[in-house]
């Protein structure tokens, strides 16, 4: 998923974002050394694996989720960063786990301007003159590097419920529900993405289950939910959060859709037409389908997954899909829903620096271009 960059117009947003993810980024190297020493003291060539994490998530990123984890503990009442943090460090190392899984699925050749983790791993192979598949190798340990992001994951997000547990008994198990959830909601969306082209008769509503799983929830309204629980909210704000972080999170995933076809690599890191080629059955191609006339609907289905698209032919069906207007309806949903959060968000009671941090999110992520 693709977010722009800071843009001027929100300065205080830019800030606090900006404030936080030095925070956040220095937390987590000095976590992930003191792991690194740890394992390496006992078996030295694992040195490899773990040292290969930290260069991993140093790479960049907005940091947005352990973002609005933070900031709606903060919006909350929540003052306790050390409780805090090591939830936030979670979500960002839980995001790490998927990221490097899903580049393998998606067979992408780089992350963040450099190469993905399986040909880092593939190319080590090779200069190392080691026996067997170079390919299998690659693939083999970027899935352990990914297994390991997610074990230290749970280990941080322990350590935040470990220390509100002995705050305040029993605070601690709607936390783990829902991280758990989370976790289970967005392995169970990334199969279900997976095979959406293969099933028949898919509905609007099927889809839009499919989109929240995969990336509405666990982007944007499970980090929220989490910062709110750990704050120990009230029922009443925590639903409030939940209807905003919800309806947000699926107009950043629609919104990423139509970057995923419309796009550049100039803009959004990636490709015009790279969801077509990768195959994703989003709602916008569901809607183009359902317009299209039977020849021309036909034609996007042999497209869709042909990673030998010519140039023509993504212009072909970009052009196809504005043209049945799923483009123009796919917009639609995205702003009802930025207006739907903001007008949530606007009457919730909450601390001023978090309420403006949410605030600036719906801002910056409308603000995204094609």
């Amino acid at each position: 998923m693709q977010t722009p960059s800071l843009d001027e117009s929100n300065p205080a947003f830019r800030e606090l974002l900006e404030d936080f993810r030095g925070g956040l980024e220095g937390a987590l190297h000095a976590w992930l050394s003191g792991k690194q020493a740890e394992l390496t003291a006992e078996a030295p060539a694992s040195r490899e694996l773990v040292s290969r994490l930290d260069q991993y998530v140093q790479r960049g990123g907005k940091r947005l989720r352990p973002a609005l984890l933070y900031y709606a503990y903060r919006a909350c009442g929540g003052g306790d960063r050390e409780l805090v943090m090591p939830a936030a460090l979670a979500v960002e190392l839980l995001h790490t786990y998927l990221l490097i899984h899903d580049d393998i699925m998606d067979r992408a050749p780089t992350r963040r301007g450099q190469p993905t983790a399986h040909l880092v791993f593939r190319d080590e192979h090779r200069e190392r003159g080691w026996h067997g598949s170079a390919e299998h190798h690659g693939e083999s340990s970027a899935i352990l590097l990914g297994d390991l992001a997610h074990c230290y994951a749970d280990e941080l997000l322990s350590d935040s419920t470990s220390l509100l547990e002995a705050r305040a008994a029993g605070a601690s198990a709607r936390v783990r529900s829902c991280y758990a959830t989370m976790c289970q909601e967005v392995i169970t969306g990334q199969y279900l993405e997976f095979t959406a082209g293969q099933r028949p008769n898919l509905t609007d509503d099927d889809l839009l289950q499919i989109l929240r799983m995969k990336s509405g929830r666990y982007s944007v309204e499970r980090p929220i939910q989490l910062g709110a629980l750990l704050a120990q909210t009230s029922d009443a704000v925590l639903t409030g959060l939940s209807e905003f972080g919800l309806l947000l999170g699926e107009a950043f995933q629609l919104h990423d859709d139509l970057l995923g076809v419309f796009g550049d690599v100039s803009t959004v890191g990636k490709p015009v037409g790279g969801d077509l080629i990768e195959g994703k059955f989003t709602l916008l191609v569901h809607y183009a389908l359902a317009a299209a006339g039977d020849e021309d609907a036909r034609w996007l289905r042999a497209a869709l997954g042909n990673a030998d698209l010519s140039v023509d032919e993504i212009g072909r069906a970009t052009e196809l899909i504005r043209r049945t207007g799923a483009e123009r309806r796919v917009a639609e949903m995205v702003e009802t829903r930025h207006s739907q959060a903001a007008e949530i968000l606007d009457r919730l009671e909450l601390d001023r620096e978090g309420k403006s941090f949410l605030a600036g999110v719906v801002d910056y992520l409308r603000e995204r271009t094609l």
